[in-house]
């Protein structure tokens, strides 16, 4: 791991648990390739078999840096109306490791000039941490932890042929991922709530469409209801990735992507029980 992210863990861990509250579903640049990972709505839609393979590298050159990869594999059926879907993602950064699989199922109804496509998925979620924070650190030790949980997923996707919107949450279950591990680090599974919108105008017929879309991820929405008062406020702000993009010919596709975050304007008590925005 990098040794500078890896003195900040220290300090933190010094000075009492440590609390991983940050976003913690995979994030791709150009998720648009691989839409059915955060929609079950999804699967389907394509009207046939849609197979994708994508892989993203951040921060080449620094030990631990995250690497991600995802594979979708989608199609409707004889009835039209039904699609069935699986996805696999592999997710490494440092010390940690997340395997995650998904199948999945959406029925499309006829709405207007489009579909609305209703999507649940369900599978099984690994999450490892070797325990390998910094060998060159003596007298600080972690227990390696390897947890596997099942999870469901929820979806809408209404689509036509200029147009989409969706909303969802992949992982409605919340887990504690080292409740019964002797660590000072605590993890917890969030819910993951994505909404999304975004159309294909064509600009000169099929041979340049323009292809604006938008993205919105929230972590842990609804968590100031929750009764453990230690995640009721997390630290992730909302994340925005906006992506306009070119597509000429069918078979080229060009353009510029941005992210972007809001911060959350959530009250957080101190430990004297004073409120701190």
């Amino acid at each position: 791991m990098n040794k500078a992210l890896t003195k900040l863990l220290l300090l933190g861990i010094m000075f009492g648990t440590f609390a991983v509250n940050a976003q913690q579903d995979v994030q791709f640049t150009k998720y648009m390739f691989v839409p059915s990972v955060y929609n079950p709505g999804y699967a389907g839609s394509k009207d046939h078999l849609a197979i994708s393979l994508l892989h993203r590298s951040q921060w080449v050159g620094i030990t631990g840096a995250p690497t991600s990869q995802a594979l979708t594999i989608h199609s409707p059926l004889k009835n039209d109306r039904v699609g069935l879907g699986f996805n696999a993602v592999n997710d490494v950064i440092g010390s940690n490791h997340i395997l995650d699989f998904n199948i999945q199922y959406a029925y499309r109804i006829p709405m207007g000039k489009g579909k609305l496509a209703i999507g649940l998925q369900g599978g099984m979620k690994n999450w490892a941490f070797n325990g390998d924070v910094n060998p060159e650190t003596p007298g600080i030790e972690f227990t390696p932890t390897s947890t596997w949980n099942p999870n469901f997923g929820v979806g809408l996707h209404y689509y036509s042929k200029y147009f989409f919107t969706s909303f969802s949450c992949p992982h409605l279950i919340e887990w504690d991922l080292t409740k019964n591990v002797n660590n000072p680090i605590v993890a917890r599974q969030y819910r993951h709530f994505y909404g999304s919108v975004g159309g294909a105008i064509p600009l000169n017929g099929d041979a340049l469409i323009f292809r604006p879309m938008l993205m919105v991820k929230n972590v842990g929405w609804f968590s100031k209801f929750s009764k453990d008062q230690v995640y009721q406020n997390i630290g992730a702000p909302t994340s925005v990735d906006l992506d306009l993009s070119l597509f000429f010919y069918e078979t080229l596709w060009v353009g510029l992507a941005y992210r972007g975050a809001v911060e959350q304007f959530n009250t957080i008590k101190s430990g004297d029980g004073s409120e701190q925005k």
